[in-house]
């Protein structure tokens, strides 16, 4: 830097006069920046000019007070545009008193024009460190008042956001949303999954440690290019609170059976409201199946058929699909599975039973007994 530029920046620093300037074509130019307090203004323009004339002499590329300009203006809600019209607006009213200075001491214009070009290309360094900065302290209050917004949406204990803080994030209180629960916990998965839900509007941040959200639209993608995913109805904001211990439940049952992709609340409702009651589904295992040895690979080929076949309709041609076997191998294990054990697996009303509760006692009894482990040797 030419010594010109050092000791015209040293006389601004020093010149409260020049800080006034400045400070007043930041704020005849932006009227958010104009909204702030003046003595904040004034802080930050008299730090920036003691810092530029530092760095000029030192050259050691200290911006600090540049970076705490910019988080500070996104801590107070100034938008990047009200603050850059204000940063110009000051930019040119420091070289314009530079150059003042520079003439009023006998400078020639050659020697003034190597000046704005050594301030300038400063004060061009700072404003890419205020924006840098603003933009990181952005996204940051984002994702906390996002964090905010959602626990107080769907966690029990919080309290409820206002309809001020509702609309910041781009809910509002008479709004209609799905309750979205992911199996992700890990930040760098949960950021690339918060993209991808983007496009489905709303809100998802970390949630009790899980990607979790508000969506105004439910989420859709193959089941095989996701992570599990489980999405409720879409409920008032005042009923969203209800609906996440219930999504978060369904997840953890639609996990433990491998599943993938989004799947619906309503959906996974039955399995979620039997696996709440295990001590009933052991005792219907135990009385329907206890005839079955837990050690046969046999029984367990024979009770694995049979879920399949309640899950595909009782139908012997999708269940012989499925598994990749001869229909008269299907209709085999279940007569076999029929013979061995009390359950039910046919397909015409009993005249005494409910034929829907009885398939549904007669798959959570087997479901119950394939799933306590895998078989012995």
């Amino acid at each position: 830097m030419t010594e010109i530029a050092l000791r015209v920046m040293g006389a601004m620093a020093a010149d409260d006069g020049v800080v006034a300037r400045v400070v007043e074509a930041a704020r005849e130019n932006s009227p958010e920046v104009a909204r702030l307090p003046e003595a904040e203004n004034r802080r930050h323009i008299a730090t920036l000019l003691a810092e530029g004339a530092a760095h000029l002499e030192r050259g050691d590329g200290d911006f600090s007070a540049a970076r705490a300009l910019g988080a500070d203006r996104a801590a107070q809600g100034v938008s990047i545009a009200g603050l850059l019209r204000g940063v110009h607006a000051g930019r040119a009213e420091v070289i314009r008193a530079g150059v003042e200075f520079a003439r009023a001491t006998g400078v020639d214009d050659t020697s003034i024009l190597d000046f704005i070009v050594d301030v300038d290309s400063y004060v061009a360094a700072v404003e890419r460190h205020i924006i840098s900065s603003y933009h990181t302290a952005e996204s940051r209050l984002t994702r906390d008042l996002n964090t905010q917004v959602l626990r107080g949406l769907l966690v029990q204990d919080s309290a409820l956001p206002d309809p001020v803080e509702l609309h910041r994030v781009g809910l509002h209180l008479g709004g209609r949303y799905h309750c979205v629960v992911s199996e992700v916990t890990d930040p760098s998965h949960a950021r690339a999954l918060e993209q991808r839900l983007h496009a489905f509007g709303g809100v998802h941040g970390l949630v009790e440690g899980r990607l979790a959200g508000v969506s105004h639209h439910p989420p859709s993608w193959p089941d095989d290019d996701a992570p599990l995913l489980v999405v409720s109805p879409a409920l008032p904001v005042a009923a969203l609170r209800g609906m996440y211990p219930m999504c978060s439940q369904a997840l953890s049952v639609a996990s433990a059976r491998g599943a993938r992709g989004v799947h619906r609340l309503t959906d996974l409702a039955a399995e979620t409201a039997l696996a709440s009651h295990p001590a009933m589904a052991d005792t219907l295992a135990d009385e329907f199946l206890h005839a079955l040895n837990p050690k046969s690979a046999f029984h367990h080929e024979l009770v694995a058929t049979a879920l399949c076949y309640l899950d595909h309709g009782r139908r012997i041609g999708a269940t012989a699909a499925v598994l990749h076997l001869h229909a008269n191998t299907v209709r085999y294990r279940l007569d076999r599975l029929v013979e061995l054990a009390a359950v039910d697996l046919g397909d015409t009303a009993h005249p005494h039973r409910s034929h829907v509760l009885t398939t549904l006692h007669t798959w959570w009894a087997l479901r119950t007994w394939i799933d306590r482990g895998t078989t012995g040797s």
